[in-house]
Formats: structure tokens, C-alpha cells, sequence
């Protein structure tokens, strides 16, 4: 096995968590070896990190962007750079969700300018990309083989997309400019030093101050987690035993859902997970596992040491003996925190000087006020919208850019009166929106066992929102749900006789469902909120899982009953118009008539896959698959009707806004 023996090492990035544990690593065991470290000192990097190399002659700290061509340039020609080992990236994905941008600036265009640079100089034996198992996308929760280097690229969110497409460029100029590159993608770090975006440390840090741990979604996302000095070994025997032009996964095969770590730190803190675990809005789209096949790197000699319990004990610890290491970082704590990315980062000294405060960005876009006689016109409308992480409180926000209408994102859970006290003060909108609500991941059966969780948002947070906003004069634009009725005798399949606004809901098969109309039938006390009632949702996007097409086309087997349903590219930009026309009572929000699973998956085939087949069941056999049973009705649409004549009727509506568009 070929070994490579770098003289003088550029870390990119090194204040941060991992390379600074690289950095540290390799100046105290190869004296030799001269380590130039750059980084820009942003929010989550910090030159304690790099503490132990302070003193060392073989270490040297320049602040500095990967951005700056300039700067780059200079550094690999005065200090003679061989070797480039580039960790420099924004990596939380939740800020991804918000400041994309500054995702791509640093993780492509930095990368980049790094591989410019390279080309220019031409003295680079060794350029070492690290890169993320995120690139991957999700691995099937029942797959037994985990990811190899030379599986498809499916990022799923933005910082992933932005991590593969650096990827693409590193490999480029190996190929085209025979660039010895050598790119790693690596499981989730944990370990001292590390910021409290992070998973691990924000739990730790909030056990420390006796608060609850909050969970994204359900808590069964799983993850691989390794102690930080093990990726620091596997970065030490890629450096001198990787073959260049070849791809490492750093994994470990031992996986964990996040609920579990949680319930592991509530027990190294004595808590009780029952009451200091709480479940808050998933993100956007939350990977559900991400699995590495890590036997190339085991060739190469590396091995996971350090066992999990062991791991985290020695973090705990790290922690509790460094309380103050971040300084303030109360905004990273927050469940869903937005750490403010500021151009050229914001320092964090180490000797002395106070540290820099970190401000938690509120997750809005607001389109700027047109402009007048150089005065600046108040908008006519202001919305705030509840539900971000979801898949309509999304669109929404993307149907206000477009439509050029001001809008934020609600901070406050509903449940909680003074946090959407504080929204609508903040805010001061004049109509608000209510995506959020609880359906289950990946489907209503979550609700069955998570009654509590249901009732709090479904029935309190609904409430709550409502009332407030009718203390403050606002309409309450509320999605809703259809599923609260069953065919019946009044009402056969079939038959055009759809249940109409005023009808008593009869369905009350799942939990959900019980919560929905238990809802409902209170608001109709509020005059100042405007309920829709959706059904099976639809949409163009047809790789999102929550889209009704996408989930049947992915079934075994289907049931063929004729349904109501709601095309969102249609219906969701009528409901931004009820809401300018002030609009109020309950509401059937489905396109007119219904539509079968056959005939959709038809279209699908039709339009789509013409090698696309399916296999139908009934509903006893269905039954045997499922916790709690399916709604299946006809929603009488004339009312909507009437108010929006042009509202396409079902079919119609399917092959405008879904099927064509995604024409094969």
C-alpha cells in the first residue's frame, strides 16, 4: 500500500469542531509537518479550539475567507503548500433552510476558488475534500447495506445539495486538470469543542440548565454518530494512505434514533425522559436515516475505538467542565434556531475579549414596500404564517414571494398564548395563516399512539391561535381537514351527493380525524376564522412523500375508492384570495368532484411511467396494514364553486397543474 508523506498541510476551516480536532492531531504527532490553518472565525469556530497547537513551531493561524482568491494564492505560494485537507463549509442544515445563499457562497464558490488556486500554482500532491454522508440523500430505513462511495448523489436539503455540488467541481479538476483529489463523506461527529447547534451538545447544554430536550418530528430519525478523536484518526490515514482520485465513507455501522440519544443524556443528567423530552415541528425535510457502508477506510487500517457510552461520557464531561467555552448561545438552543450568518463571519476571541454575541434571525422574507415619490407605501397586506416546516405553510411562503405579499413565519408554538401573543405584536399582520397541525410521519397512525401530542396542537394550539387573533381583530385563514366524513346511506360512493359545510362530521375511525372535527365544531363560535377543509392533498411536485400521487405510487398494493381531493397549485393561491376578500366559515376546499386511486395512477402511467403497474386491494385487507382506518367521501365543492367559477373540476385540474407539467 502506497504511503504519502505532506510536508507543509493547509486546513481550511480548522477553528471549527472537526478540523480543529485534525489540526490538533496532526501538529502533536508530526512535528515535522508544518500546519498552516485558515479560517474566517464565524459563528461557530473559535481559536480556543486550537489551544493546545498555540504554542507549537510547526502551527500558524491565519484569519482569513477561502472566498478571497487573493489571499489563497498567496498562502499556498509563501508558505509552499503541498497539501490541502479543506473541512471550511456552513454546515447546520436548519440554517440551510434560511440563508441558502450563503451556503452556496461558501461551500461551492469557497471550494472553487480553492481549486483555482490549485490549478494555478500548480505544487498540490494531495487535496483532500470533506464532504458528508448527507450527499447520499435518505437510505431506506429497512436497508441492510449501507451507502458505498459509488452510490447515487440525492441530496435532499440545501446544504446537502450545495456539499454534492462542491463534490462535482473537486472531481472535475482532478479529471480535467489531474488534480490529486481525494474526497471523504463522513456519519454525523460528536465530541468536546463542538458548537450547540449540534444535536448532542444543545441537548447536553439544555440538560445542564434543567430544561426539556426538544425533538424534531417523532424522534425516529435515525443517525450514526463517532467520537470526534476517531474522525481525527480517519482523516490521519487518509492523509498518508489514501489513493488519490478515490472517495472514503468515515462510518460507523452502529445507528441510534434521536429519541434514544436524547433518553441516553436525560439518564447521564438523572432526568426523566417522559417530562424533559418534548416533540417540536419537524424540519422541512427531515432525512429519516442515513447509512454508510464503511469497509474501504477498514482496509486502509482504520477502525472505530471509541464506544458510544464511552463517547459521550467523556462529552458530557468536556461540557460540564466548559460551560462558558461559546459564550452566549441562547439563539442555538432554540429548537429551531437561525444562527445570523454575517459576511467574513463574526470573531470569537480567545483571551479576554468578551465573546460575540449571537443573534437568532427571525425566519422571515419580507419583500420590500414599493417605492413612491421616494417614500416608502405601506402594503396593504402582512401575513404571518404558522407551519413552516410543513408542506403547505412552505408553498405559502414561496405564493407570497411570487405575488410580492410581505410575510413572516410564526416563532411561537400555538399551544403556547404568550409566544403567539408576542407573534402577532411583533408581526402586526393583518391576516394570519394556519398550516401547522399534526398528521403523523409518515401517516395518521403516528396519532394513534401520540394522543397528547395530537390533542395539544390539533385542538389547544388551534384554539389558542384563534382566540387571539380575534382579541386582535385578525382573520384566521385555517387548512383543515375533508377527512372527518365516511359515505353513508345519505351519501353513497358514487352517487354525486357530496357532504356539504354544514353536515355534521360522521367519520371518526382515527384519532386525527376525532381531533379535526372536535376542532372544527369549536370554530364555528369564531367569526374571525375562515376553515378549509382539504383533502388528500396534491401537488406538481410529485418527488415531494407527502403528495398523495407520490405516496400511492409507491404503495404495494392500493385501494380504488372515489375521493374528494385538493390540487394545491390550484387551490392554495385561491385560499391567498379568500383571505384579500376577507372571507369566513367553514369551506369544502376541494377541487368539484372526485377522482378513484385507479384513475389517477392511470394518469400517472399515461403521463409519467408507461411501465408503471399496480396492484389493487380492499378495504379489509387494507385494515390488516393499518392502525386506525381511512376517510373515504365526496366533499360537496359548489359553494367554492361559486365564489371561484374558474375552479377546474377534479380531473381537469390533475392534468393541468400535475400530470402535464411532469409529462415523460
Amino acid at each position: 500500500m502506497a504511503s504519502y508523506t505532506p510536508k507543509n498541510i493547509l486546513i481550511t476551516g480548522a477553528a471549527g469542531f472537526i478540523a480543529s480536532h485534525v489540526a490538533n492531531r496532526l501538529v502533536r504527532t508530526y512535528p515535522d509537518y508544518k500546519i498552516i490553518v485558515l479560517d474566517k472565525l464565524d459563528y461557530c469556530s473559535s481559536l480556543k479550539n486550537l489551544l493546545p497547537s498555540k504554542s507549537s513551531p510547526n502551527f500558524k493561524f491565519v484569519k482569513g475567507d477561502i472566498g478571497s482568491a487573493d489571499l489563497v494564492n498567496y498562502l499556498l505560494i509563501t508558505e509552499s503548500i503541498d497539501t490541502i485537507m479543506h473541512f471550511a463549509a456552513q454546515t447546520h442544515v436548519d440554517n440551510s433552510f434560511g440563508n441558502s445563499f450563503e451556503f452556496t457562497k461558501n461551500n461551492i464558490y469557497g471550494t472553487h476558488v480553492l481549486l483555482e488556486a490549485c490549478k494555478v500554482t500548480g505544487q498540490i500532491k494531495r487535496f483532500i475534500h470533506v464532504s458528508t454522508d448527507e450527499v447520499y440523500g435518505e437510505t431506506d430505513e429497512d436497508a441492510v447495506v449501507g451507502n458505498h462511495e459509488a452510490s447515487q448523489l440525492l441530496p435532499t436539503n440545501p446544504y446537502s445539495a450545495t456539499k454534492a455540488g462542491a463534490e462535482m467541481l473537486v472531481m472535475a479538476y482532478g479529471t480535467s486538470y489531474g488534480l490529486p483529489v481525494i474526497t471523504t463523506r463522513g456519519n454525523n461527529v460528536y465530541g468536546p469543542n463542538q458548537f450547540p447547534e449540534k444535536l448532542i451538545p444543545k441537548f447536553i447544554l439544555l440538560a445542564m440548565q434543567g430544561k426539556t430536550l426538544p425533538i424534531h418530528g417523532d424522534g425516529s430519525n435515525v443517525r450514526s454518530y463517532l467520537y470526534c478523536e476517531d474522525v481525527a484518526e480517519a482523516f490521519e490515514v487518509i492523509l498518508h494512505k489514501g489513493e488519490v482520485g478515490h472517495v472514503y465513507n468515515i462510518g460507523t455501522k452502529k445507528e441510534r434514533r434521536v429519541i434514544d440519544v436524547a433518553k441516553d443524556i436525560c439518564n447521564l443528567f438523572s432526568k426523566d425522559p417522559e417530562k424533559d423530552i418534548k416533540f417540536v415541528d419537524n424540519r422541512p425535510f427531515n432525512d429519516q436515516r442515513y447509512f454508510l457502508d464503511d469497509q474501504k477506510l477498514k482496509v486502509l487500517g482504520w477502525s472505530e475505538r471509541t464506544t458510544w457510552e464511552e463517547g459521550l461520557k467523556k462529552t458530557m464531561e468536556w461540557y460540564t467542565q466548559n460551560p462558558d467555552w461559546w459564550g452566549d448561545v441562547t439563539g442555538a438552543l432554540l429548537p429551531h434556531p437561525r444562527m445570523l450568518m454575517m459576511p467574513g463571519g463574526m470573531e470569537r476571541h480567545s483571551e479576554g475579549d468578551k465573546p460575540a454575541s449571537l443573534a437568532s434571525s427571525n425566519t422571515r422574507m419580507v419583500v420590500p414596500a414599493s417605492k413612491s415619490n421616494g417614500t416608502q407605501q405601506k402594503p396593504p397586506f402582512k401575513f404571518l404564517i404558522y407551519g413552516r416546516t410543513g408542506w403547505i405553510g412552505g408553498l405559502l411562503g414561496k405564493l407570497c414571494d411570487k405575488q410580492g405579499i410581505p410575510y413572516e413565519y410564526g416563532k411561537g408554538r400555538l399551544e403556547d398564548r404568550s409566544s403567539v401573543v408576542a407573534d402577532i405584536n411583533n408581526v402586526k399582520p393583518t391576516h394570519v395563516f394556519n398550516a401547522a397541525g399534526v398528521t403523523g410521519r409518515p401517516n395518521v397512525d403516528w396519532c394513534e399512539s401520540h394522543k397528547t401530542e395530537t390533542i395539544r396542537t390539533n385542538v389547544a394550539g388551534t384554539l389558542t391561535l384563534a382566540d387571539v387573533c380575534r382579541e386582535n381583530g385578525i382573520l384566521v385563514i385555517n387548512y383543515a381537514t375533508g377527512c372527518i366524513f365516511e359515505y353513508d346511506a345519505a351519501h353513497p360512493e358514487g352517487s354525486g351527493i357530496g357532504f356539504k359545510e354544514e353536515d355534521k362530521p360522521n367519520f371518526i375511525g382515527s384519532f386525527y380525524s376525532k381531533t379535526k372535527a372536535m376542532v372544527e365544531e369549536l370554530l364555528r363560535e369564531y367569526d374571525n376564522v375562515c376553515t378549509l377543509r382539504v383533502r388528500m392533498p396534491i401537488s406538481s411536485d410529485l418527488s415531494n412523500p407527502r403528495n398523495f400521487i407520490t405516496k400511492i405510487s409507491r404503495y404495494n398494493k392500493v385501494v380504488n375508492i372515489p375521493n374528494s381531493m385538493t390540487i394545491l397549485d390550484e387551490l392554495l393561491p385561491i385560499s391567498i384570495e379568500m383571505a384579500k376578500r376577507n372571507l369566513r366559515g367553514i369551506w369544502n376546499f376541494t377541487n368539484p368532484g372526485v377522482v378513484s386511486h385507479n384513475e389517477i395512477l392511470e394518469m400517472y402511467r399515461d403521463y409519467i411511467d408507461p411501465n408503471f403497474k399496480w396492484v389493487n386491494f380492499n378495504l379489509e385487507e387494507q385494515a390488516k396494514v393499518i392502525v386506525a382506518p381511512r376517510s373515504n367521501n365526496e366533499l360537496d365543492a359548489s359553494k367554492l364553486n361559486t365564489e371561484f367559477p374558474e375552479l377546474l373540476p377534479i380531473k381537469e385540474s390533475l392534468i393541468k397543474y400535475v400530470f402535464e407539467p411532469n409529462k415523460k
